[in-house]
């Protein structure tokens, strides 16, 4: 099955993140990129292009045989939920494990942090703006709240121990761990 076939012998930390809302943005943020004309919806075409953006020469009846069986009854494509379906069928063939029951230590959750401070930085420059912040809780689906410039502004402020403007990696890393002493005190 070429390239595609070696996804599975090729086990990655960072293949999927332990937080399970923090995945669903960064797969969000796949599915988006995949999705050559935003329609919602992947085709095997769209797949394999991005694939093979990749470097991962995969043809599309490679790729139709390993991904069909995500497709709903009478469809050429997926769906965000059927696309999430596959990611998750491949991480627990290749962790052994599903997503919920895997063990976390401080290593482990920093790189979680970093993978997920990578997904709002959508620029790759080393902070989260007002805007990029603004992208995320709109596929996330909380477009009320990014609706408003003073609002997403508001939350950078909260969080932006220096005052640039923007949230760095540390001020991101400190904002979630206290998220989870909050939630899981």
């Amino acid at each position: 099955m070429g390239e595609l076939s070696k996804l599975k012998t090729l086990p990655s930390s960072s293949f999927r993140l332990r937080n399970r809302s923090l995945e669903d943005v960064r797969l969000r943020r796949i599915f988006d990129l995949f999705d050559s004309n935003k329609n919602g919806e992947l085709t095997v075409l769209e797949i394999s292009q991005a694939l093979n953006r990749l470097g991962l020469e995969a043809n599309e009846s490679e790729i139709s045989s390993v991904v069909s069986d995500y497709f709903k009854p009478d469809r050429i494509c997926m769906d965000f939920d059927d696309f999430l379906k596959f990611h998750q069928s491949i991480g627990d063939d290749l962790f052994g494990e599903p997503l919920d029951e895997v063990e976390e230590d401080s290593e482990c959750i920093d790189e979680d942090l970093r993978q997920a401070f990578m997904v709002f930085d959508e620029n790759n420059d080393g902070f989260i703006s007002a805007l990029e912040l603004q992208k995320v809780l709109d596929k996330l689906g909380m477009t009320e709240e990014g609706a408003e410039e003073g609002r997403v502004e508001s939350m950078i402020c909260s969080v932006d121990r220096n005052q640039d403007g923007k949230v760095d990696l540390i001020e991101f890393k400190q904002m979630m761990r206290s998220i989870s002493t909050v939630k899981y005190a």
